[in-house]
């Protein structure tokens, strides 16, 4: 046994804690520290008070804190965690959460130690032992600074569409008092862990699970014989194995061979490393180029590794190049690229009464999660309600399943609550990244640079299974063309399966990868025409009634992307005629899915005895802030007080409506919100009845529908960025972002998620990266490794938000959540080249190995 004082008690603990952040949580059940990569001490969350020096809890053993002094944010004065919080909450210092309590307790030491002579350089400083993925950090250092000047700040109560209030649950959120799947701890439950493939293409010839479950504390090893169901799920082709059985053949790093269920998480990844495989080795295919054309499948069970094809033309793209003043061509390269969201995944899953089963999932699309799983243990969906539990983060990389299957397969033959939470390298490993795509562009203009035609032929590293891949390529193949009217365009895309990891959803979905080939396209003719980054793009830019990208005409809320170009020109002018170097990117995204398919949302509204206003929709909230959203669209429409407003997603209605992706959640959440309301209204709100709402997209066609005029998308977000140099030295001195969104429902939180937007747009063009070697193996591991851009290095973000409402859209919004870095690689590609003469055609432009 250990001891120590913690937050004001004397305590014992077991010594076979890995670490404190395991005693912690594990042990004493203290969870606001989170642990999101122990035990590598990376991410801050975990963060502690030891002896009054803040430091990470998952790499310190027991051993190291035995007597000490240990303060959590449970043990600090509770004004002092009033006023942190308060100050985090209403300011938008947060989205998802994961990583503020961490946070939290760093402030809470420099406060302390440097009181009013805590500054915001200081605190940035401070927190490059911090990620926080969705924010920024601009926010979070506007509330220290107001923090360090003694400021008291209340909470701002939630308004109607388009005020500033206070996030929905932000205080809890801060405080870590707000429940992640982790923190949950029902009575009984038992943990799951996986054991994953050693090669990323072997035949599996034997997989002995003996030595495993002799380990004491084992309860049961899984493998693919215990499926009673469907072994392959997904969320368009079933292609994914949620096992990979003896006479099977892995297809990449991140497929499961078994799971192990034990007493406790220590005792089950133990076990999992006992379970013995062997192979026989194969190749692996790790070359999207090579294995377009390759003769042996990729993936076992497949045929062919060409995941999807999307193409179309448009003009005489031929005879436009030819008459063309000017031409460029040049083969752009971005690169793979992790989430790297906070919240490793974590399933946690319950046997309930009636023979039924509750999983909590932080996944994307509950509805999705419950419908695979119940194909996988061959049982009716409405067996299983699935919780949605808001994440610590997703960005795309939680839609696909992670370890929902194998977990409620534990708990489904074993009658008990199982919980499976990966390590960040199991994530790393198992979870779809950002496709990388090879980009091989032509694009010309006449002598006054007006845009003549466009050909782009696309090849996307997809890895083994399908995820959204297809659909990634198709929606790079559609934006090919960005927010500019080309009379001419042909343009083909493949996805391309692999044994690299595999790739799917992410922030921008294709269309950030497209445009920074079209905007370095952009910038290179203005210069063979003489005029500037701002004029080629002015005198391109798709207008109301033009013809668009694979044929659409656009409707009068592309109005928006002329107005985000002419509200950027004076801060461009300003510094162009400072002498700073500087790039301009303008881009467009669409908003929903689109491409024909028909999307249906829902939304229940209930008013119950003791005044509370339920209000179900389906969307997961990863901070983005859709449950705020919907807060806000019932006091718009109901005229009720906020505090009475709870929000839930479960599957107890059939509301789903698929991934929570594409920027759709703000948009049609309050559609489907809204119409609930006024069935309400309608009826006089009666206590007891569920008023339903629906909002829906049945007009789009898709790319190849052979439709002369297909609308490809309902709606489209625009953006335009100014990346500004200095010269002497190459830093980023700032970033202006200009974003027409429509209708702002909350303008703090959009104007946040824009600034978290661009931190992450800076790391795609810049520093992050994520590659794999020959072998299908990636090469790093740790988050430190992954290049994200630190608190101290973010340049001043400036957001100017611009509200060109889009017809048919509830309140004319159109999103913003991926269109954040949509522009933001073209603008810093052409700033380095207006510092050292250079065009950039590879992303990440300033890796360093």
């Amino acid at each position: 046994m250990v001891s120590f004082i913690l937050n004001g008690s004397e305590v014992s603990v077991g010594g076979e804690h890995p670490h404190l952040l395991a005693a912690l949580r594990e042990e004493l059940g203290v969870c606001s520290p989170k642990d999101g990569c122990s035990p590598s001490g990376q991410c801050g969350c975990c963060t502690v008070l030891v002896d009054g020096k803040a430091v990470v809890s998952c790499n310190l053993s027991l051993q190291k804190v035995a007597g000490t002094v240990i303060t959590t944010l449970e043990g600090l004065p509770e004004a002092e965690r009033d006023r942190m919080a308060c100050a985090f909450a209403a300011t938008g210092a947060l989205q998802c959460g994961f990583c503020t309590p961490g946070i939290l307790m760093r402030v809470a030491s420099l406060l302390e130690r440097k009181g009013a002579d805590l500054d915001r350089d200081t605190a940035a400083r401070h927190l490059g032992a911090h990620l926080c993925r969705c924010t920024g950090y601009v926010k979070i250092l506007d509330a220290v600074e107001l923090l360090a000047k003694g400021e008291t700040l209340e909470l701002e109560p939630l308004g109607g569409v388009g005020t500033s209030g206070s996030k929905y649950q932000g205080f809890e959120l801060a405080l870590g008092e707000k429940p992640y799947v982790d923190d949950m701890r029902p009575p009984g439950v038992l943990h799951g862990a996986v054991r994953l493939a050693d090669h990323a293409r072997a035949d599996v010839l034997k997989i002995d699970t003996s030595a495993a479950e002799a380990v004491p504390g084992v309860v049961r090893v899984l493998t693919a014989a215990d499926v009673p169901g469907k072994l392959r799920v997904g969320l368009i082709h079933k292609d994914w194995p949620v096992f990979i059985p003896e006479g099977g053949r892995t297809s990449y790093l991140g497929d499961v061979l078994a799971f192990v269920v034990a007493k406790d998480r220590v005792t089950a990844r133990r076990a999992a490393e006992l379970v013995e495989v062997e192979y026989r080795v194969l190749r692996t295919l790790a070359d999207a180029v090579e294995a377009l054309t390759d003769d042996e499948d990729a993936v076992w069970g497949l045929d062919g590794n060409v995941l999807s094809r999307s193409a179309y033309t448009r003009g005489d793209v031929d005879s436009a190049l030819d008459a063309s003043a000017h031409v460029m061509h040049d083969v752009f390269q971005t690169q793979r690229i992790e989430h790297a969201f906070l919240e490793p995944e974590s399933t946690l899953v319950v046997p309930g009464p009636d023979d039924k089963f509750i999983m909590y999932s932080g996944g994307q699309g509950v509805w999705d999660d419950r419908d695979q799983v119940a194909s996988v243990l061959d049982i009716d969906p409405q067996r299983i309600t699935a919780e949605q539990v808001a994440n610590g983060g997703a960005f795309g990389g939680k839609e696909d399943m992670a370890n929902q299957a194998q977990t409620a397969l534990a708990a489904f033959l074993l009658g008990a609550p199982v919980k499976c939470t990966l390590s960040r390298e199991e994530s790393l490993l198992i979870h779809p990244k950002r496709h990388p795509i090879r980009i091989d562009l032509t694009v010309g203009c006449d002598d006054e640079g007006r845009l003549t035609g466009l050909r782009a032929r696309m090849i996307g590293d997809s890895g083994p299974y399908a995820s959204v891949g297809m659909k990634v390529l198709e929606r790079s193949a559609g934006h090919a063309s960005g927010p500019y009217h080309v009379p001419a365009i042909d343009v083909e895309s493949f996805a391309v399966r692999t044994n690299n990891s595999v790739c799917g959803a992410f922030r921008g979905f294709g269309a950030n990868q497209a445009q920074f080939a079209r905007e370095g396209a952009l910038d290179r003719l203005a210069a063979e025409v003489g005029i500037s980054g701002w004029e080629i793009r002015h005198r391109n830019v798709i207008k109301p009634g033009e013809v668009w990208g694979p044929g659409q005409v656009m409707d009068d809320g592309c109005r928006g992307a002329q107005r985000c170009l002419e509200s950027i020109k004076p801060a461009y002018d300003t510094a162009v005629a400072a002498g700073s170097a500087v790039g301009l990117g303008l881009g467009l995204k669409n908003s929903g899915l689109g491409n024909g398919f028909l999307e249906i949302v829902r939304a229940v509204v209930r008013f119950q005895p003791d005044g509370t206003v339920e209000v179900r929709h389906c969307w997961t909230e990863m901070g983005q802030g859709v449950h705020t959203v919907a807060v806000q669209v019932a006091v718009e429409e109901l005229g009720v007080d906020p505090a009475r407003v709870r929000v839930f997603v479960d599957t107890t209605r059939e509301l789903g409506a698929g991934q929570t992706t594409g920027s759709r959640g703000t948009l049609m959440g309050a559609g489907a919100v809204a119409e609930a309301c006024r069935a309400a209204k309608e009826d006089g709100c009666r206590i007891g009845v569920d008023y339903p709402g629906e909002y829906r997209v049945d007009w789009t066609s898709s790319i190849e529908s052979g439709v002369e005029n297909p609308v490809i998308h309902s709606a489209f977000g625009y953006a335009a960025q100014l990346v500004v140099l200095d010269r002497a030295t190459g830093a980023i001195q700032r970033v202006v972002a200009v974003h027409d969104v429509g209708r702002a429902v909350n303008p703090q939180q959009c104007v946040g998620q824009i600034e978290g937007a661009v931190h992450m747009g800076l790391g795609y063009a810049l520093t992050e990266d994520f590659p794999c070697d020959a072998d299908g193996r990636p090469t790093l591991d740790t988050l430190r490794g992954l290049g994200i851009i630190r608190a101290k290095d973010v340049p001043p973000i400036e957001v100017v938000l611009v509200e060109e409402p889009q017809p048919r859209a509830p309140y004319g919004i159109k999103g913003v959540g991926e269109i954040g870095l949509v522009p933001t690689a073209g603008a810093v590609a052409a700033a380095l080249h207006d510092l050292d003469g250079e065009w950039r055609t590879a992303l990440p432009m300033r890796r360093t190995r």
